[in-house]
């Protein structure tokens, strides 16, 4: 059976992840937070990444995070689960769960950490596909995973017709305009550095999926509602406002200073699970400045 694979569009959260004072997941702060961010006019969430703390999770906690997620806001957003592991049997299971939960796409890393080939990581990717049967959107990201998609594996997967996107985190807006190209117009591309939402845009990204989002959806969203109504500039003040911010939280750790500032804004998803740092007392009145230039951003002028 083929599905239909047109390209998504426009701002997808790579949703936080969100635990208890005890660091268990809490599903009652992962559903507020995905109804935030459904009220703040996104497109779609991508649950279980790097913003979601995946890595550091039981394939249980997964589950409960993407159930929880799927049972509040199911019905109006997208929801891609990323659902790679270290394993390709963990993997599997995941795939088989997100389709069981009614995720409406997969998607996944290549395994990490031992240095596998890329017959590997076709075997890995496609595993994951049949055990789903839904679209598939394979995720480039070197950085993190020292595993670069050649044009020569990228073309082989293009021939299941699951395969329906990438999501490229690398600092070249050529290189996403490259795999757009190689891809077609039915193929998505997602641009994934938050720096350069709209330089992706513009060089040919169908959407975006961020971390940062999620502290800030309403401000990616302006960024996306300029950009398709022509406003560049617009689209450029909002990239810009949200560029200064990301610099500020660059100087700080930022997966702790991300959980702090959505506890600032009424979403207390807990620290972030170690090793990853939490934030300390002497961080705090950097991040309540970072919080209150967000708030200016968002209750100016859209």
């Amino acid at each position: 059976m083929t599905i239909e694979t047109k390209p998504y569009q426009g701002v997808y959260v790579a949703m936080n992840s969100c635990y208890d004072e005890g660091g268990r997941i809490s599903t009652a702060a992962v559903r507020k937070n995905a109804r935030f961010l459904a009220g703040a006019g996104v497109q779609g969430l991508y649950i279980g990444g790097s913003s979601g703390e995946g890595f550091l999770q039981t394939l249980d906690e997964r589950k409960q995070v993407l159930e929880a997620v799927l049972e509040e806001v199911g019905s109006e957003l997208t929801v891609i689960a990323q659902v790679g592991c270290l394993s390709t049997a963990d993997s599997v299971e995941l795939a088989a769960h997100a389709a069981q939960a009614g995720a409406h796409a997969i998607s996944s890393v290549p395994p990490f950490y031992y240095a596998v080939s890329e017959a590997a990581v076709e075997r890995h990717w496609l595993a994951m596909i049949e055990a789903a049967g839904l679209p598939f959107i394979m995720y480039h990201i070197p950085a993190a995973t020292n595993f670069r998609l050649s044009a020569g594996l990228f073309g082989r997967m293009l021939e299941h017709p699951l395969v329906a996107g990438l999501k490229i985190t690398t600092p070249s807006t050529y290189e996403l305009q490259r795999y757009k190209a190689l891809g077609g117009t039915r193929f998505t591309v997602f641009n994934g550095p938050d720096e350069q939402f709209l330089a992706g845009r513009m060089m040919g990204a169908d959407a975006g999926i961020g971390g940062t989002y999620g502290i800030m959806p309403e401000l990616f969203v302006r960024i996306e509602r300029a950009f398709r109504s022509g406003d560049i500039a617009a689209a450029q003040r909002w990239q810009f406002a949200v560029n200064d911010i990301i610099e500020a939280l660059l100087s700080l750790p930022v997966y702790g200073a991300i959980k702090a500032l959505l506890q600032l804004r009424g979403l207390d998803c807990g620290a972030p699970r170690l090793p990853l740092e939490p934030i300390g007392e002497a961080h705090r009145p950097a991040v309540e400045v970072i919080h209150a230039r967000i708030m200016r951003e968002v209750e100016a002028e859209g």
